[in-house]
């Protein structure tokens, strides 16, 4: 689950997220520290402060893995610039205008990850972002590909693949016959619908916004919410 808008729901979204048997949640913030926060689960105390939007973090045992965003280090130049606040997402940096800012923002982070304890480095884009900032797909497109090539230890894998790897650690050596990373998504016969409903919807949890659902199935009377999973304006 990523929370809209990073804002965390508290005991409430995490009973949910256990009672609908989801496994993960990736929408707490770790602040930027002296080195980087691994995936961990909500079965014991967070190993670190409450962070980001609203800071409603879970404060009750949840059977849920947490996989945490640490902000990224923004600085033109770590080694000489003065320390600044990290930012959560790649898109809220709000100093990056050129793609070399961008290649270095891309470039010094990974560094800090690996060069420490090798946590998990989780790049979170708006697309909108993206495409707004002219050659930075490119950008992008290449730094993985250097990455890549540069260094044979290295994986570009999903959270789901992070938690699986976590929960059976295997050596570089090994990793080519991990299993679990093996499986793969077999679509087989039509998608379910070829154009979605796009939905304007509105929930009161955030009054006056209208949020954009697209969905296979008729628009709910609301946007979905925590206490409003199917969108019906019930609260549980």
């Amino acid at each position: 689950v990523r929370a809209p808008y990073l804002r965390v729901g508290g005991n409430e979204q995490f009973n949910m997220m256990t009672d609908q048997f989801f496994l993960y949640d990736s929408s707490i913030t770790a602040p930027l520290g002296r080195v980087p926060i691994w995936p961990y689960t909500l079965q014991f105390r967070m190993p670190h402060k409450c962070h980001g939007n609203a800071k409603n973090c879970p404060s009750r045992a949840h059977e849920i893995w947490e996989m945490p965003i640490n902000e990224l280090d923004r600085r033109d130049d770590p080694n000489f610039d003065e320390q600044l606040t990290g930012c959560h997402l790649v898109s809220s940096c709000s100093n990056i205008y050129y793609k070399e800012q961008f290649r270095s923002l891309l470039q010094h982070n990974f560094e800090r990850h690996y060069s420490s304890n090798r946590a998990p480095l989780s790049l979170s884009f708006d697309p909108a972002w993206l495409i707004s900032n002219k050659g930075f797909d490119d950008v992008l497109s290449e730094w993985m590909s250097f990455i890549l090539a540069t260094y044979t230890d290295v994986y570009f894998v999903t959270e789901i693949q992070v938690i699986q790897w976590m929960q059976n650690p295997t050596g570089t050596q090994s990793l080519r016959d991990f299993a679990e990373w093996k499986n793969k998504c077999q679509v087989k016969e039509q998608p379910y619908c070829s154009l979605p409903n796009p939905c304007p919807l509105t929930t009161r949890e955030l009054p006056g916004e209208t949020l954009r659902l697209h969905t296979c199935m008729p628009c709910p009377k609301m946007y979905p919410w925590i206490l409003d999973p199917t969108g019906d304006g019930f609260s549980f």
